[in-house]
């Protein structure tokens, strides 16, 4: 929180960024309830390194979202253009790690791992690109109106 902090010089900001973390134990749950998987210790590990791919692609979303609100663009064109830019890298990051989660699936020690990774970054990673902008528009720090027109 507090480098996130520093980052952004809001003390807001950080919330925004960092609330996608609870959301991802919507698909580790789904997941493990799913396919009948046990949530063991290396589910956590997987939980804990999903937590860190998530907050990059907030951050990177943040940022983005800051730097063309900057140039004075209107709030609701600069969401649309964050989403819109930013899918494709974060998309292809999640999906890289899923197919790199598939191949550890079958293994008894490592299910847990590939469970919570890949159900955690299939919905995380929806939910950071619909959740980070309607949460950036409430705890936004600029001292306007949460009008988004």
């Amino acid at each position: 929180y507090v480098l996130v902090v520093a980052q952004f010089g809001s003390f807001k900001l950080p919330l925004v960024v960092l609330t996608p973390i609870p959301l991802t134990l919507i698909g580790i749950m789904l997941g493990h309830w799913v396919l009948g998987a046990d949530f063991t210790a290396t589910s956590m590990i997987g939980f804990i390194a999903l937590a860190g791919i998530i907050v990059r692609n907030s951050i990177l979303l943040v940022d983005f979202i800051r730097c063309r609100q900057d140039s004075g663009r209107p709030l609701r064109t600069v969401l649309l253009e964050a989403g819109a830019i930013r899918a494709k890298p974060i998309l292809l990051t999640a999906v890289a790690a899923m197919i790199s989660a598939v191949t550890i699936l079958s293994d008894p020690i490592f299910q847990g791992l590939a469970t919570s990774l890949l159900f955690g970054l299939a919905s995380s990673t929806l939910l950071t690109l619909l959740v980070i902008p309607a949460i950036y528009v409430v705890l936004r720090d600029d001292g306007r109106p949460h009008d988004v027109q």
